[in-house]
């Protein structure tokens, strides 16, 4: 009997820095989404793209390891950071099945990126050959109706509305961010003074 395909959810982001909010949706899609493991896939760093206080990639992948290593069922991945530029989702997504032919891979956007998403690269050929997990965005409303087949949107997953931004803007003023991530995640960022004006 042929074992089953391990279904991968791949969650991509800056993750700069990665925060309790992207580990609480992350759980949950384990737990309620149907999938057997979420990989955060860390974006590198877009040369066009001027972010205030960016963290290198190896921080952002060291941070993501970190969150990562707390559930057997996550991983963090550096892969787009070795792609060539720019790095499209459907690429990534075929780079990962020639590696890992043993894993079906589905990819995980928010509410907001499902609204836009017909402006991604070969949209179409990602919902049909690997399908869509979305999760709900403030904000964002989702005509269930209106979903092709291979898209699922998970209506009950938690909203979390702790931003990156707001993270690195308020270390950056000094203030307290310790009940906003992973405490190692935070002690790393003190540690190596990421974000600090």
């Amino acid at each position: 009997m042929t074992k089953p395909a391990t279904t991968v959810g791949i969650f991509g982001g800056s993750f700069n820095p990665i925060h309790s909010g992207h580990a609480i949706l992350a759980n949950y899609i384990i737990q309620y989404g149907g999938l057997d493991q979420v990989w955060f896939m860390v974006s590198a760093q877009n040369p066009l793209k001027a972010v205030s206080g960016y963290a290198d990639d190896n921080h952002r992948l060291q941070m993501a390891q970190m969150v990562a290593r707390r559930n057997r069922s996550f991983r963090a991945s550096d892969l787009e950071m070795h792609m060539p530029r720019p790095s499209y989702t459907i690429d990534t997504l075929g780079t990962l099945r020639e590696k890992y032919a043993e894993c079906r891979f589905v990819l995980i956007i928010g509410a907001d990126n499902w609204q836009i998403f017909d402006k991604w690269r070969d949209y179409r050929k990602i919902i049909d050959e690997y399908g869509v997990v979305i999760y709900p965005r403030m904000g964002y409303e989702i005509d269930e109706t209106s979903l092709p087949a291979n898209v699922r949107y998970l209506r009950d997953a938690p909203v979390v509305e702790i931003s990156s931004t707001f993270i690195r803007q308020a270390i950056g003023r000094g203030d307290n961010m310790e009940f906003f991530m992973p405490d190692d995640v935070y002690g790393y960022i003190k540690e190596h003074h990421l974000y600090e004006q």
